[in-house]
């Protein structure tokens, strides 16, 4: 599969680097295909986060839930065994 590329610079502390290298060179890797997949990841855990909180926002309006403590209080209740009112 061909991957269009675009080139930019960045600046990291040079312990970041350092750091940087080590970890590709264990992995065989260069600092670009280190680099990428660290974006890579990143990125997708971001959008897996975001997920998260979009299903407990729709869970917790379902629910009728409106703050923190209504929160705390239906996790309380579940923990120990009660059921939510």
């Amino acid at each position: 599969m061909y991957m269009q590329t675009q080139t930019f610079n960045i600046a990291l502390p040079k312990e970041l680097v350092k750091k940087v290298d080590e970890v590709a060179k264990r992995e065989y890797r260069n600092r670009s295909e280190l680099i990428r997949e660290a974006v890579r990841r990143y990125i997708k855990d971001l959008d897996e986060w975001e997920q998260i909180f979009r299903s407990g926002e729709k869970a917790a309006k379902r629910l009728g839930l409106k703050s923190e403590q209504d929160i705390d209080k239906v996790v309380y209740e579940f923990r120990h065994g009660k059921k939510a009112t």
